[in-house]
């Protein structure tokens, strides 16, 4: 059977030390809402999206300029039935240059289509890694959801 998580791979012209350094700087492209440490590994931090979506996650792998790996420990939407689709799942960037490029690949490993959540989850994360990760390696300016009021 084929491999259904959700896979994302971008390629930018900067270094792999640059593209760790934008990832780990989850405020910056994800949320300003993100409370807790997103860079050491056991650092364990919460995201918050209104109402509609919030979790709490822990890095259990930190390779610098290689590889990050987060493992959610709780996740809550407002908007399926099944509240354990993104528990246990982990999120993976791993980083590689690939001609004259470093290439980021993102997978959430656990996230796949029988999951009431992965249109709206894939479509989510489409655009926070080809849209806000990607400027924020790029120009240096990402565009995270804004803190809330």
């Amino acid at each position: 059977m084929k491999d259904q998580d959700l896979t994302i791979t971008i390629s930018v012209d900067k270094t792999p030390k640059e593209a760790y350094d934008a990832i780990n700087n989850v405020r910056g492209w994800w949320s300003e809402e993100v409370k807790g440490g997103t860079e050491k590994l056991n650092d364990e931090f919460t995201y918050k999206a209104r109402d509609l979506h919030r979790c709490t996650l822990k890095l259990t792998e930190v390779v610098p300029n290689q590889k990050v790996v987060w493992l959610v420990l709780d996740n809550y939407f407002s908007f399926t039935k099944d509240q354990t689709e993104w528990k246990g799942t982990k999120v993976i960037f791993e980083i590689s240059e690939q001609d004259d490029k470093t290439q980021v690949r993102f997978t959430h490993q656990g996230l796949v289509p029988p999951h009431e959540c992965y249109e709206v989850c894939s479509n989510a994360w489409t655009g926070y890694i080809t849209g806000s990760l990607h400027n924020l390696i790029t120009t240096g300016k990402g565009e995270p959801n804004p803190k809330e009021s």
